[in-house]
């Protein structure tokens, strides 16, 4: 139950070809396929393995390495092409292109498929190879991106009109979509090795019972699951497919982790971040890559919080000050070859080191630096207040303050006016606060976000749950883990919902009638894997507490969390207004 080691034995294996594809070689991938690599690996641990070059089968034409005039040889026709791609209709375009050529490119070709491989693409293909230079074809069931261990996604946008537009005449619009996060759910259950014994859903969703009853009618009549009959039920796997309407709350507050944190004030897309336009950032420093694999700082701090972090960051830094002392010392005492041999060895590692601490300060830097433009500290409070309280007089009473505050920036306004909406939808004066919010400066269009998301997650839209009796737990939980670990948690007493519906289901109290079984019902089951998949995408937030729940919970149950795409706020309201 671990995505990315998944995906890291599947690309292990299509470099080697199980001892077909030894030798030098060209990788060739394609957007989607470049993407889940590179979550797994960086371009430099690829290029060690044997690897000549890793380039996109779309723009082989515009690779000078790869070019391949007319009346020469290509350069790299001595070589392999290794070729990663999903199985559409346009790589195989690309992949009979390559095979046509009448002066090769590469000396052969294994096909590698992240998917399941329609036939017709395969008798294209095979029409297609005159000189026979396609040595093998497999289906790797890669086709997702393996953010964290425990963290998947299909990285697919615009996924809420999907779900409000199921069962209406509508949904036709995004039928290649909709295929898109079946086919990618099927492919994290292949790669986990996985066969659910138990499928629910999300009764609220109608897109949600869609997905979960075609996942199962494809595991019973698809030959692709019919290896795995015999080992029916190991691991004790529940799928559960939940859709985001039910939680519109988790994507709209301030983060104070270190990964989530990043992605919501300066976006974190394919583990790169981008600081250009940032005060005082270095060139090399305009675009930064953080990845769990391929950085152990952040992998051991990705969800510290935010002061935490601070102190991870001064310790980092303290530790590299040392051990530079420390080589400079030495470096005016080389005295004979052996230690002159020594000092060059380290020097990489001291180099890397310094762009470590660079990125990560740089990072930290600019940050705090939004924390305290944005008065974040202060708005995060209220947020989290109107997420996790019920006190509709001091809740109104400082939301028209912050409203009209000039230290409140109009997006986090905005926020706050949809906090409100969605709390006191019923109880309170939500025409009133829309008042406030435009003579508060936030223009006419984005007030209408209001109306649109009651019209997508209001009462009457979203299931059951999103409030009920929590608010007295979170009043005690506030309590306490202010007394005893400090006032810093104050900004993260929320828990998103699913953690709620983890909880009941692990205990055996997870309502039928909220979450419905496709086939029959087993009460009696007990899940000791959980594959949760939430159309509409998930959050960081709720990743960073599905890992806390795998670090600490003693009954042994091991949950991984995947969704269509990985939301924060700016996200989730580009993709409402197409709701």
């Amino acid at each position: 139950m671990d995505g990315v080691s998944a995906i890291r034995s599947y690309v292990d294996r299509l470099i080697t070809g199980d001892g077909r594809c030894s030798g030098m070689k060209v990788l060739l991938l394609d957007t989607s396929t470049t993407q889940i690599i590179s979550c797994v690996y960086s371009q430099t641990e690829i290029l060690q393995k044997e690897v000549y070059l890793v380039s996109r089968i779309d723009d082989c034409n515009s690779n000078p390495k790869l070019q391949n005039p007319n009346h020469q040889p290509s350069p790299t026709s001595h070589l392999k092409a290794v070729c990663f791609l999903r199985p559409t209709e346009i790589n195989a375009g690309l992949i009979v292109r390559e095979l046509n050529n009448s002066r090769p490119r590469f000396s052969e070709y294994h096909l590698f498929f992240s998917g399941i491989v329609p036939i017709a693409l395969l008798r294209l293909i095979a029409e297609n190879d005159e000189f026979e230079l396609v040595k093998q074809v497999q289906e790797f069931y890669g086709d997702f991106l393996p953010i964290n261990e425990d963290l998947l996604t299909l990285n697919c946008r615009n996924t809420l009109a999907m779900c409000t537009s199921a069962g209406t005449a509508w949904a036709r619009d995004h039928a290649p979509l909709y295929t898109r996060n079946k086919e990618g759910l099927c492919s994290m259950l292949l790669a986990l090795k996985r066969q659910p014994s138990v499928i629910r859903y999300q009764k609220s969703s109608v897109l949600a019972k869609l997905l979960a009853e075609d996942i199962h009618e494809h595991i019973i009549s698809d030959q692709i699951f019919h290896f795995r009959r015999g080992k029916r039920g190991s691991g004790d796997l529940l799928l559960l497919v939940l859709d985001r309407v039910d939680d519109p709350i988790t994507p709209l507050l301030s983060q104070w982790t270190y990964q989530a944190m990043v992605h919501e004030l300066l976006g974190l897309n394919n583990n790169r971040v981008m600081l250009k336009g940032a005060p005082n950032i270095s060139e090399d420093l305009e675009e930064v890559v953080l990845s769990a694999q391929q950085d152990a700082f952040f992998r051991q701090n990705r969800h510290s919080n935010f002061g935490e972090l601070g102190e991870a960051v001064k310790k980092m830094l303290d530790e590299y000050q040392r051990q530079t002392q420390s080589h400079n010392n030495i470096k005016t005492q080389l005295n004979s070859i052996e230690e002159m041999q020594q000092f060059m060895e380290k020097f990489p590692q001291i180099r890397s080191q310094s762009h470590t601490v660079s990125k990560h300060v740089a990072i930290m830097g600019e940050l705090a630096r939004l924390v305290d433009v944005c008065s974040l500290l202060d708005v995060s409070q209220f947020e989290q207040d109107l997420a996790c309280q019920d006190d509709h007089a001091t809740h109104v009473r400082e939301l028209i303050e912050k409203l009209t505050s000039s230290n409140v920036k109009v997006p986090d306004k905005l926020r706050l006016g949809l906090l409100y909406a969605l709390r006191y939808e019923e109880t309170g004066n939500v025409k009133m606060i829309k008042s406030h919010m435009t003579r508060g400066g936030v223009p006419p269009d984005m007030v209408d976000f209001v109306d649109i998301m009651l019209k997508y997650a209001g009462v009457k839209a979203r299931g059951p749950g999103l409030y009920g009796n929590r608010d007295v737990l979170s009043k005690m939980t506030k309590s306490f883990i202010t007394s005893v670990q400090g006032v810093s948690n104050v900004y993260s007493q929320h828990v998103p919902l699913v953690m709620d519906t983890i909880q009941a289901l692990i205990r055996g109290k997870l309502k039928d009638s909220h979450h419905p079984y496709v086939g029959p019902s087993d009460p009696e089951f007990r899940p000791q894997e959980i594959l949760i998949f939430m159309v509409g995408g998930t959050t960081y937030e709720e990743a960073c507490k599905v890992s806390e729940f795998n670090l600490t919970n003693t009954n042994g149950v091991k949950v991984v969390l995947g969704g269509s795409t990985i939301h924060n706020s700016t996200s989730f309201l580009e993709e409402l207004k197409l709701v």
